[in-house]
């Protein structure tokens, strides 16, 4: 007998059969390029509704904290545990907040006055704040007993103090105010004091990478940078306006971001002072505080044009602007540690939380949900330059006034341009010189 060959045709069942009945029907799909020839207006359509979801879901805000009855002044994150916030007010009263149920876990009288600024040790076994009465004092985190209720320590300045930071690993504290002074938990003294003939210092931050190093911003509108093992300050650089706040970029060392009364926030480079690496606007008034993501990719801004801006550290303008009808005049913000949310404390006393990024889902992830999400920005990556899909990503409702405020700030922007191009055109060649939008708003640099 003669053999016969017989060709059968075999499947994987799981290819084509659904796991449930409530499982989308799986239909088998070729990816020859040839097969495909409108392949790239097909990606533009989804690219184009990609884009028009993300508004359309685009619901930053989260909840409010409300509790304090005056407006809040500072706000501390813990190291490790991302429930956990301290915040300070302007009667002086501290609460410490548990955020994922929403509840203020503890509260009392800390000052008499402001509470100018808080800050956590390292552990995260206590916080230290500081306030108008020029008393520092130092706080357990948790209590067991009522003794715990007290300061642990309470230490006297001469002076006001303003601002305080703790370093990364030692039990050493800056503050700042007439001078910089370090301070050591187990002395009623400083440890050294960093003078540089300025009338007062109203903020400081340790750098979190290169520990020893730490910055200052003072009234006579200059940055100070110090280093902890040095005997006085080490430069300083001198701005048209004055700076209220900083804050070190936590991946990167050498890279800071100042928030100034010029409507604009200034990334710089402790290597290269005399211009800063990039300039961020998009504010309307003077920006308050400033803080990184724990990625050190972005930065977000509170300031006094009532609104919450969120920046790219590599890009000038925001990526994002947050508002409410209630909030008014911010007065600091912190990006949590988990880079997934933005706590915002503002005159009318509530701390509000936000998405970091206005329409991403919260909860977990289905793996064919994160693959269709993936896919979407990847191609609104893609499709990024072009016109319709940019000017969808861009558009963003924003208050009348400070919509009006942008208005006239283009003006007068133009306004100095034409005067600029005016002058150079009936003077002699070089008589006018072109400065870069960078370097305007640097006077000096001492070092």
């Amino acid at each position: 007998m003669s053999q016969v060959k017989v060709k059968v045709i075999s499947r994987n069942p799981d290819d084509y059969i659904r796991s449930t009945k409530r499982d989308i029907h799986k239909l088998p799909r070729n990816y020859d390029p040839s097969l495909h020839p409108l392949e790239a207006p097909r990606e533009y359509v989804r690219a184009l509704n990609a884009v028009k979801l993300e508004r359309v879901f685009a619901k930053p805000f989260i909840g409010n904290l409300d509790g304090h009855s005056d407006g809040v002044s500072s706000l501390a994150k813990h190291p490790s545990r991302l429930a956990v916030l301290a915040s300070g007010a302007f009667d002086g009263e501290i609460r410490l907040w548990d955020l994922a149920a929403r509840k203020c876990t503890r509260h009392f009288i800390a000052h008499e006055g402001w509470v100018r600024a808080l800050c956590y040790s390292p552990n995260g076994d206590s916080f230290t704040s500081v306030g108008d009465d020029k008393t520092i004092k130092t706080w357990k985190s948790e209590i067991h007993s009522e003794e715990d209720e007290d300061p642990v320590n309470t230490l006297l300045s001469m002076s006001v103090v303003s601002g305080v930071s703790h370093h990364r690993s030692k039990p050493i504290f800056a503050t700042c105010g007439e001078h910089c002074q370090l301070w050591e938990k187990t002395r009623n003294e400083p440890i050294k004091v960093f003078k540089w003939g300025v009338d007062s210092l109203h903020h400081v931050a340790f750098n979190q990478v290169e520990n020893n190093l730490l910055a200052s911003c003072a009234s006579d509108r200059s940055i100070i940078l110090y280093d902890c093992r040095e005997s006085g300050p080490l430069r300083k650089v001198v701005m048209e306006l004055r700076s209220n706040s900083l804050a070190w970029n936590p991946m990167e060392a050498f890279i800071f971001s100042v928030a100034n009364e010029d409507y604009n926030l200034y990334t710089f480079d402790v290597r290269k002072l005399k211009q800063p690496v990039n300039i961020h606007m998009g504010h309307t008034s003077a920006v308050i505080d400033v803080d990184y993501a724990p990625t050190g990719r972005e930065l977000v801004s509170g300031s006094y044009d009532k609104t919450i801006r969120i920046f790219e550290s590599l890009k000038g303008n925001s990526r994002d602007v947050y508002h409410t009808k209630r909030m008014q005049r911010l007065t600091c913000v912190k990006w949590t540690l988990d880079n997934k949310y933005i706590l915002s404390g503002s005159d009318e006393m509530n701390i509000r939380m936000w998405k970091a990024r206005a329409s991403e889902k919260l909860g977990v992830l289905k793996p064919r949900e994160r693959t269709a999400l993936n896919y979407s920005e990847a191609l609104k990556e893609k499709f990024a330059n072009h016109p319709q899909i940019r000017r969808i990503a861009r558009h963003r409702h924003v208050p009348k006034h400070v919509y009006n405020a942008q208005k006239e700030l283009k003006t007068i922007k133009e306004k100095t341009k034409r005067k600029d191009a005016n002058r150079r055109a009936h003077s002699k060649p070089g008589a006018v010189p072109f400065v870069p939008e960078r370097q305007k708003h640097i006077v000096k640099e001492d070092e």
